[in-house]
């Protein structure tokens, strides 16, 4: 993605330091701990500029900002055609009681301003209806065709404003694009936003690719790739297009990913018929092994502050998760429910582990606490896996497969996001099918 140069303005920002803070610690607010509440009702009129091409650009922002907001689930976006004040004289100045009237609690309004210099002024405010006050506002100098990126960023700053949690639009999702009949699939390695927009592939589908995953601090994924039937391990540069063998291991190699720091791969490499835990300095390429265990070790995922790695293992006579300190020692398991547990990844918060679950011929994506308390299944599905968070740890996506065809031997496989409260399943749209989705962190370039 490309970098954009990002202008902060303060826009009156005085009137809000100047508001009682009783006042502004009653304002708009919902907190997102429950899964049937009531969504707020948010109007967001056209972004209005002083051409028709500003109004235009205006319009796509204000699209983009609905359907982010929309898709949380937290948020209702109301009918423009409720709209009582007009765009430019809301932007001026708002109308508080034409907007109750349309019940909005909270009202967006903006402006866009094409430069002398090329660039593109945006402009927006969040208001809170009821208090008839400013909750934030804020402008962006970017060049014009980031204006997609501006509006994720701006649907972040009203999320967080309203709830009090870090947003996640600002961010993309790495993938496996499927194609072909069940089986002979041709998998290729693609990347979009996290809204299904700005798709493109990333490899040309003639070597299998499975197991993407981003790195926390670079534009690089890791993932792992057969050429010539032969896996590998490598670090692809988003930016450049440029990719590099990270290592070229005997046997077999599954599920890299990064530590938190960027630094290091943790992985499982298959030697011996025995699969265990190693990892692999980025620069140096030493390797430490973490597990010694007559049985398969795989899918580990760090912890955000790295000091654990949640891994699953057979060792106990079926798929369980354990945890254990990132020098390997202190190894424990921490599921004992029914069926077989797997692909454990640690949330961004670090409070909750996902895990994909097999029980009683059905899948589950559930979540437990790092000390095995509190197991909780989110979805379900004749087959649901590959659970990813989002940056903020608020929501999971995932893949969905489904029988297909005349006498159902086929399939159909496509991402999806919920809820971390099992709420408002959402599918993200790709060009083909897709499988083995990758959160980004947020964007910070």
């Amino acid at each position: 993605m490309k970098k954009i140069s990002l202008l902060f303005f303060a826009l009156m920002l005085a009137c809000m330091a100047a508001a009682p803070q009783s006042a502004l610690a009653q304002g708009l607010h919902i907190t997102v701990d429950q899964g049937n509440m009531q969504p707020v009702p948010i109007a967001i009129p056209n972004f209005m500029g002083h051409t028709p091409a500003d109004n235009d650009l205006g319009a796509r922002m204000v699209s983009v900002i609905s359907n982010n907001l929309g898709h949380t689930g937290l948020f209702k976006v109301l009918d423009p055609r409720a709209f009582i004040q007009d765009s430019a004289s809301a932007a001026q100045h708002p109308n508080f009681g034409e907007w109750r009237s349309t019940n909005a609690q909270a009202l967006v309004t903006g402006q866009v301003t094409h430069t002398a210099d090329g660039r593109t002024r945006v402009e927006f405010r969040l208001w809170d209806v009821f208090a008839q006050q400013q909750m934030v506002g804020t402008a962006y100098m970017t060049t014009p065709t980031n204006w997609r990126r501006i509006a994720h960023i701006i649907s972040d700053v009203i999320y967080k404003r309203i709830t009090g949690e870090e947003g996640y639009f600002d961010s993309r999702i790495v993938y496996i694009s499927e194609t072909g009949p069940a089986n002979m699939r041709t998998k290729r390695l693609a990347i979009m936003d996290q809204d299904g927009a700005n798709h493109r592939f990333l490899t040309d589908g003639r070597a299998l690719v499975l197991t993407p995953r981003f790195s926390p601090t670079r534009q690089q994924i890791t993932y792992m790739a057969y050429y010539n039937n032969r896996p590998r391990v490598y670090i692809y540069d988003i930016d450049s297009g440029a990719q590099h063998v990270l290592g070229d291991f005997p046997g077999m190699t599954f599920a890299p990913r990064f530590s938190p720091d960027g630094n290091k791969v943790v992985m499982s490499l298959s030697k011996g018929g025995n699969s265990d835990i190693y990892t692999m300095d980025i620069r140096s390429h030493g390797t430490a092994r973490l597990t010694n265990d007559p049985s398969i070790n795989t899918s580990p995922s760090y912890a955000p502050d790295g000091r654990q790695i949640a891994f699953e293992s057979d060792r106990s006579g079926k798929q369980e998760i354990y945890i254990m300190n990132a020098d390997g020692s202190n190894q424990h398991r921490i599921t004992f429910g029914e069926g077989r547990y797997g692909n454990p990844v640690w949330s961004p918060r670090g409070d909750l582990i996902a895990f994909t679950k097999i029980s009683g011929g059905q899948f589950y994506i559930g979540v437990i606490h790092p000390d095995g308390h509190g197991e909780r299944e989110i979805v379900s599905a004749f087959h649901v896996e590959g659970p990813t968070w989002s940056p903020n740890g608020r929501v999971l996506a995932y893949f969905k497969e489904l029988p297909t065809g005349m006498r159902r031997t086929e399939r159909t496989a496509s991402i999806y996001s919920i809820d971390l409260t099992g709420y408002n399943e959402q599918r993200i749209p790709t060009p083909l099918d897709g499988s083995d989705p990758a959160w980004s962190p947020l964007n910070t370039q």
